[in-house]
């Protein structure tokens, strides 16, 4: 983030009477704090800016999923932001694996999203080609999940 975009969150936070406000911007998380002063004057405190490490993995799955695909493979992607997750619970096992015949309705993962569990269902009758994201790993909207070959 350039000095201007946090300038322009700064104005927000006033204009919304806002105390505290965190932001995540790709690889970056920044977290602006109002704080009163003695004489009524607000401070800001000095913005932090993360850089989150990329994993080996992480890089790993990012390239797998850019690889070009077969024409006729079918993406199913993420409708929501949240996070990602293969099976309903921790022990509990996948929703699907990677050779597994798929059905139209069929639960294929589950999206976190605001302590909510949205069930992902397929659209798609086919084989389960590749899952392209770890159980637990956040996803944006429109990412793709899984590659389904029809049948």
């Amino acid at each position: 983030m350039n000095l201007k975009e946090i300038k322009e969150i700064i104005s927000l936070m006033e204009e919304h009477n806002l105390s505290e406000i965190e932001i995540e911007k790709g690889d970056q998380k920044i977290k602006l704090r109002k704080t009163l002063k003695s004489d009524s004057g607000i401070s800001i405190e000095q913005p932090v800016i993360i850089q989150r490490p990329q994993s080996a993995e992480t890089d790993a799955l990012q390239e797998r999923s850019q690889e070009k695909k077969p024409s006729n493979l079918i993406e199913i992607k993420a409708p929501i932001v949240g996070t990602f997750y293969r099976s309903p619970s921790p022990d509990a096992a996948s929703f699907v694996e990677v050779g597994q015949e798929i059905e139209v309705g069929q639960v294929v993962c589950i999206i976190e999203a605001m302590k909510l569990m949205n069930e992902i269902k397929s659209e798609v009758r086919g084989k389960v080609v590749d899952v392209l994201v770890e159980s637990a790993d956040p996803v944006e909207f429109g990412q793709i999940l899984l590659l389904i070959e029809p049948s």
